[in-house]
């Protein structure tokens, strides 16, 4: 019966009766859950790089909890630290930032301390269930969600994988203008620190920061540009820069999912690992659906969403999320190196290939970038 035919035309007394016990039965036996379908969906703010509030990542969840999200995308850490001091607290319920920001964010308190209990660390890998700077005097403020390396990105038809595994690439003469920076001081200046010989890239003296510097200005004539998010896509993709410095295969794997002859090498001098982890932002009045959101994504099937986000894929730390990724996306698994029981990434970890990328220690961080300016600049 249609609700038109009840309610259309001449009736007898039994008809309407019989028409509005359908009508009013139907309504009442509605799922509770259907019914909350209806109801506007809570607005999670989330502070992050781009891509981490795309339909592609939370739509499930969203879906599954009546949430939307509202993000504000930045690039740089010290572009996400200065949006978060020009709002009001509990501006942003969700803040996804690279680790080595995580002790600022705290010190400045701008995020709440989280109970370990409530996150399932035993999954991850040994690395990583108490990564440095997420936890202050035994309490945790910062989950790691996903982790990539930084090393030398190039052009395939223009450099061997060979003659990409130095930084020295970027001095080859042929490079001239088509080498780019991603501008951001960290990755850069972290690189240029590996190619000098610092075992510790961030933990430099007098004379090798001064070292570090000289050696970044004289490849100062190489450089084509400097780019954003979206420029270090297009100039990698249409061939404008053959060699990108400060970045990995957050951006070169996806452009090379896409068809593009792009790839990234860790060098012989040695690579950087980003590390991304959320926290829940201090004074936040939806910290349960911001916390949920936090056990959602660091979850096997979480992880998998993680690891093959349209915006740049990355590496995950869950253990099952490897097995679950293996199942689901066999050939991204393999791509990234993210297969147990072989060789895979974490071996570069292990072996000392890899540091972490972290805010310099005998500078400050204006130091490095008033560097940066003046090289821009320069």
């Amino acid at each position: 019966m249609t609700i038109k035919g009840v309610l259309s035309g001449s009736r007898t007394r039994r008809e309407i009766l019989k028409g509005a016990s359908v009508l009013g039965g139907g309504i009442l036996a509605m799922p509770y859950l259907s019914r909350l379908a209806f109801a506007e969906p809570v607005e999670l703010n989330m502070l992050a790089w781009y891509g981490h509030a795309e339909p592609d990542v939370v739509a499930e969840f969203e879906a599954e909890n009546n949430v939307k999200f509202k993000p504000k995308y930045y690039t740089g850490g010290d572009n996400m630290l200065g949006l978060i001091a020009q709002s009001p607290p509990g501006t942003f319920d969700l803040i996804l930032s690279d680790a080595e920001y995580v002790q600022q964010l705290n010190a400045a308190g701008y995020i709440e301390e989280l109970d370990p209990k409530d996150y399932n660390f035993d999954d991850y890998f040994p690395e990583f269930q108490s990564f440095p700077g997420h936890w202050k005097d035994g309490k945790l403020y910062s989950v790691l969600t996903r982790f990539g390396f930084l090393g030398v990105a190039y052009n395939t038809e223009a450099i061997t994988e060979k003659e990409a595994s130095t930084y020295n690439i970027y001095w080859a003469d042929r490079l001239k203008g088509k080498v780019g920076h991603f501008d951001w001081h960290l990755p850069n200046l972290g690189q240029m620190s590996l190619l000098n010989g610092n075992a510790s890239p961030y933990d430099i003296d007098n004379a090798a920061w001064k070292a570090m510097q000289e050696k970044t200005m004289s490849l100062r004539p190489q450089i084509g540009g400097f780019f954003d998010y979206g420029g270090t896509f297009s100039s990698l993709q249409n061939g404008q820069m053959l060699a990108m410095a400060g970045i990995g295969d957050w951006i070169t794997g996806t452009l090379e999912r896409n068809g593009a002859k792009v790839r990234s090498v860790i060098p012989e001098e040695g690579g950087l690992q980003f590390t991304e982890s959320f926290s829940i932002g201090k004074g936040t009045k939806k910290g349960d659906l911001a916390k949920k959101w936090v056990q959602y994504i660091t979850s096997p099937k979480g992880q998998v969403k993680s690891a093959n986000m349209a915006a740049y894929p990355c590496l995950i730390p869950n253990k099952k999320g490897w097995e679950l990724l293996a199942k689901e996306s066999p050939e991204e698994a393999k791509r990234q190196g993210m297969l147990l029981n072989q060789s895979n990434v974490m071996d570069l970890i292990r072996n000392g290939r890899i540091k972490y990328r972290q805010l310099p220690v005998q500078q400050s961080l204006e130091d490095w970038n008033d560097f940066w300016s003046e090289y821009k600049g320069s």
